[in-house]
């Protein structure tokens, strides 16, 4: 029995050592193979450059294909942006005001839809200062074309051209004098401004002088007849009447011989202010001080 038992192990002992030895044996091999291989392909490769060519191209192409695909990360958009946006559907306003927001959008190539805010906001100021809406819209057709970030070579700026320097305290409880580009808060110290101009001058036409800063000067250089003109217009419009948005051309005679210049019958509202017979500076000194 003991013998047996010697035998098994001593048997056991010798496939054990027969297999390590095989596995050597393999791995030594293997390691010749590979080594070999790898002599053999420097070799080639040395000897024909256009199969290295060949094999790093395929090898680059294999690299790339490994690499993790890198996604662009978007432009990032605020959900909250409409809040600041200025604009509206002008399908909301009441008929009205949606007549003189596509007039004017027309007219003066703005769309539509930052004008509507503008057009119910004139009108919600002239609620509150008893001003006619479409006076206040006139005054920012007149001076900006409704332009916000218009400024002027004196320093006037925004939709209503207000002198910013001048009246930076009528901006403060805004925020300060940067929100002169702020079209809302624009007007409504625009308008402000505009009611200091008529009290002082006692009439419309007097206070848009004052507005424009003519009214130590002989002329204003047509801009109260430019502005009345066009308030006019906005006033047939929104009572619905149809009015061209290009404004009438001015009509001379043609020198004829022995020919009688036509009668030309327009309302005055229509027609241009005579020109001064002069040709006069128009700065806005009257927003310059004592306001």
């Amino acid at each position: 029995m003991k013998d047996a038992l010697k035998t098994t192990a001593h048997g056991l002992k010798t496939f054990g050592s027969d297999v390590v030895d095989g596995f050597f044996e393999i791995t030594h091999n293997g390691s010749a193979l590979v080594g070999l291989a790898t002599v053999f392909t420097v070799l080639a490769l040395t000897a024909r450059p256009d199969l290295r060519a060949t094999g790093e191209q395929h090898l680059m192409g294999w690299l790339e294909s490994r690499k993790p695909v890198v996604v662009a990360e978007p432009t990032a958009l605020e959900p909250t942006a409409i809040d600041r946006t200025t604009a509206a559907s002008p399908h909301e306003l009441p008929k009205q005001q949606a007549a003189v927001a596509y007039w004017l959008s027309k007219k003066y190539r703005v769309a539509a839809e930052p004008l509507s805010v503008l057009v119910s906001e004139a009108y919600a100021l002239g609620k509150r200062t008893k001003l006619d809406p479409t006076l206040i819209l006139a005054i920012m057709a007149v001076e900006s074309s409704f332009n916000p970030f218009a400024q002027s070579h004196v320093g006037a700026q925004g939709l209503m051209q207000v002198m910013t320097r001048v009246h930076v305290d009528k901006y403060e409880s805004a925020g300060g004098s940067l929100t002169a580009f702020d079209p809302v808060t624009n007007m409504r110290v625009g308008v402000k401004v505009l009611q200091e101009c008529i009290a002082r001058a006692g009439s419309l036409e007097a206070g848009l002088r004052y507005y424009v800063g003519a009214a130590n000067l002989d002329s204003d250089g047509g801009y109260a007849a430019k502005v009345l003109a066009e308030h006019e217009r906005l006033r047939l419009v929104a009572g619905g009447a149809s009015v061209p948005t290009i404004n009438p051309p001015v009509l001379r005679a043609q020198a004829i011989p022995n020919a009688t210049p036509p009668t030309i019958k327009a309302d005055a509202a229509t027609l241009p202010a005579p020109a001064p017979a002069a040709p006069q500076k128009v700065e806005k000194v009257a927003l310059l001080s004592d306001f």
